[in-house]
């Protein structure tokens, strides 16, 4: 049977325009193409799709994309005819893997599904440029949005965000595989009136913290696309204001898509009042660097702009320039056997989230995200040869709830479905989501081991732009307290049964200092993977040794957290400035096995400003187990005249052992990555000081520590 090959996006053989030869400099081709378009034609491409059917130029729309490709869930991404793709855990659960390539084996195969949803003639539906990852610092726990980003530290969340986008875009050396827009430029955290609230703090925060994950995904990922925020930023609303250009363009090197987030166009007029009609909102806009708008009436606009004389046609001409830099990588303007990916869904039509590596890595990622809370007396793992009788109770015991920016995945395995498949005939499984009842009492009481799942709704089962229970939260929705209202099912099932394990199914974090308290053993992970319920049964069971650790730290009162429009973090906020004891701190997590530290070491006891060290540990796993153990490096700046940091993760590696193995673990440390922001510099400085160098398991438990000077 002969393969069909893709259609031609031009008929480059022609060469009828000088655009179309790929020999030229990108540059000289879209010189080209701007010269030929007409100004309708231009305004067009100020869309999130710059086809330009007269010139046979195609071009691609966006498609949502933070854990999975959407193409359906509860948002209809897929709108009349939603589609089947691979669906994974959270992206705050991605996180909790801290596992680099693991996250980037999960971009690349949600990078392929999104090609072949495009290419293959079955769908031809959806678009290239990815709108993930959500790069916005999690500062808060009460932020709606929680679940979308990498958590609350700037290097964890940074280094995820470029193996994300390095994931999604491939590695080849000329062409994506997609385009990675990353959002929410910048420091877009609370929801509630969130298109007309400022976000305010000083220089040294915008550089040392809320902007390095940006800034990491587009220097050291190399994306060239994101989307500016809602919200405002010291006053002047994200969508126009001159950080866009003077630091993501001029400093950094951005020089592809900048796009608005829906109906932000709007809301500058509207909600945030900084212009007093669209023609003047349209003209800041192409100023501030924006050459995408995800709004119906930006057209109205840059209309009325040109008619009023407020702006030129050339302003659209420069800003439209990034648009087809990001078609021309993506290889939609160049002949379609040049471009690798163009085989996609072409060449193999087997419909990729249906496959066994799919499902496998989907299995993996899920079981490397759970995180062990607490596991008292060793209850975990259950030894189901020693076990009669188990009862799977609570309202998320038999489901596998969807986020706003899920797609549909091609099957689901709940919490009951895979303990029931792990133990099969030799262990009875009895099961009710019944809370408003004595069943559920009943069940624990005749049982072995009692396992209550409770969390959130990450839709919460409502509308947009609705949440009527107090502690859920989503987009539009910042959570109103942060207990877990499902504790009292838990105390019930606890009183009937002492061997209780709690699963905490949920999208951000819970103050449950009663449980922690009292239940035995609790693990926690993540909405939304495909395979929920069998990562969930591996790590029950023994199959899998839990490795997953806190992005966030969990408070154990809202009354520990500042004000939730208070973004100067400096105030109390995240583990590099809390000052109270958590209830978990950040990078907690436990393990089936135990690790020893020993053997701290540096390459050189001074670190010159423009060098790096190498840090040397050994680590040994002295239980019975295989296992991983996150090794994570923190360091401190001392007598430093500038408020710094009590203390800030600067390295980490996921590391797989064996029973009584060692190994020599080696994590680098770049001078630059120590420096400040000099704001009268107006640039990163490294200082000449003395730093302490904290080898742990979290940033709460620093096994070895060294001093060393920065000269």
């Amino acid at each position: 049977m002969k393969t069909k090959k893709p259609d031609k996006q031009i008929n480059l053989s022609a060469k009828k325009y000088p655009f179309q030869n790929p020999d030229l400099p990108v540059e000289k081709r879209i010189d080209n193409i701007i010269s030929l378009l007409t100004l309708d034609e231009k305004v067009a491409c100020l869309s999130t799709d710059p086809s330009v059917p007269r010139l046979g130029i195609k071009g691609t729309h966006h498609v949502e994309g933070l854990h999975g490709l959407a193409m359906g869930g509860p948002s209809n991404w897929g709108q009349r005819n939603p589609a089947l793709t691979t669906i994974f855990p959270q992206a705050i659960g991605l996180a909790e893997s801290w596992d680099v390539d693991i996250i980037k084996q999960v971009a690349s195969v949600e990078g392929y599904e999104v090609r072949y949803m495009f290419q293959n003639e079955k769908y031809k539906r959806g678009g290239l440029v990815v709108r993930a990852p959500n790069a916005d610092m999690g500062r808060d726990p009460r932020w709606g949005r929680t679940e979308e980003c990498f958590g609350e530290d700037p290097w964890l969340n940074g280094t995820m965000t470029v193996a994300f986008v390095k994931g999604l875009q491939g590695d080849h050396p000329k062409y994506w595989q997609t385009a990675s827009l990353m959002k929410h430029f910048l420091a877009n955290s609370n929801e509630d009136k969130r298109g007309s609230s400022s976000s305010d703090f000083d220089d040294r925060l915008f550089h040392e913290y809320y902007a390095v994950p940006f800034r990491m995904g587009v220097i050291e990922g190399g994306s060239r696309a994101y989307m500016a925020a809602y919200n405002a930023y010291n006053r002047i609303p994200c969508t126009v204001n001159p950080v866009l250009k003077d630091i993501t363009v001029k400093k950094w090197g951005q020089d592809g898509i900048i796009c608005t987030d829906g109906g932000a166009f709007v809301m500058l007029v509207r909600d945030h009042h900084y212009y007093p009609d669209l023609n003047k909102a349209a003209v800041g806009c192409l100023k501030a660097g924006i050459n995408q708008f995800l709004d119906q009436f930006y057209r109205e606009g840059v209309y009325g702009a040109l008619v009023n004389k407020y702006m030129t046609e050339k302003e659209i001409d420069n800003v439209i320039r990034g648009n087809f830099r990001v078609m021309f990588k993506l290889g939609l303007l160049d002949p379609v056997e040049d471009v690798p990916y163009n085989s996609i869904g072409v060449s193999d039509t087997k419909e990729p989230w249906l496959s066994e590596k799919h499902k496998t890595i989907a299995r993996e990622v899920t079981r490397k995200t759970i995180v062990l809370l607490k596991n008292k007396n060793d209850l975990l793992p259950l030894n189901k040869g020693a076990l009669k009788s188990i009862a799977v109770i609570g309202p998320l015991a038999n489901k596998v709830l969807l986020d706003w920016y899920s797609g549909t995945p091609p099957y689901t395995i709940t919490p009951i479905e895979g303990i029931k498949n792990k133990v099969g005939n030799e262990v009875t499984v009895n099961y009710t989501d019944d809370e408003s009842t004595d069943a559920a009492v009943k069940l624990a009481k005749k049982s072995d081991i009692a396992i209550v799942c409770v969390g959130n709704h990450p839709t919460c089962n409502a509308d947009f732009g609705i949440c009527s229970v107090p502690s859920n939260g989503k987009e539009a929705v910042d959570r109103r307290i942060i207990i877990l209202e499902q504790e009292g099912l838990v105390k019930k099932i606890y009183e009937a049964n002492p061997n209780t394990i709690v699963v905490l199914i949920s999208s951000f974090p819970f103050t449950i200092n009663w449980t922690q308290k009292n239940v035995p053993a609790i693990v926690h992970m993540t909405h939304c993977s495909q395979e929920l319920g069998s990562a969930l049964a591996d790590v029950i069971f023994g199959d899998y040794n839990p490795a997953g650790r806190l992005v966030q730290t969990w408070p154990k009162s809202m009354e520990q957290l500042p004000d939730m429009m208070d973004y100067n973090i400096r105030n109390g906020r995240t583990y590099m400035y809390f000052k109270d004891e958590p209830l978990y701190p950040f990078g907690y997590g436990l393990s089936y096995t135990t690790f020893k530290y020993s053997n701290l070491r540096v390459s050189s006891e001074t670190l010159n400003k423009t060098g790096e060290v190498i840090i040397n540990v050994d680590i040994q796993n002295i239980g019975n187990r295989v296992g991983d153990e996150v090794i994570q490096m923190y360091i401190k700046h001392l007598n430093s005249k500038l408020v710094r940091p009590i203390k800030e993760l600067k390295g980490f590696r996921r590391v797989t052992f064996k029973p009584n193995e060692k190994k020599t673990i080696q994590i680098p440390l770049k001078a630059e990555n120590l420096a400040y922001w000099n704001v009268k510099k107006d640039d990163f400085v490294v200082g000449k000081r003395k730093i302490k160098i904290m080898i742990g398991s979290s940033s709460a438990d620093i096994k070895l520590e060294k001093i060393i000077d920065i000269r």
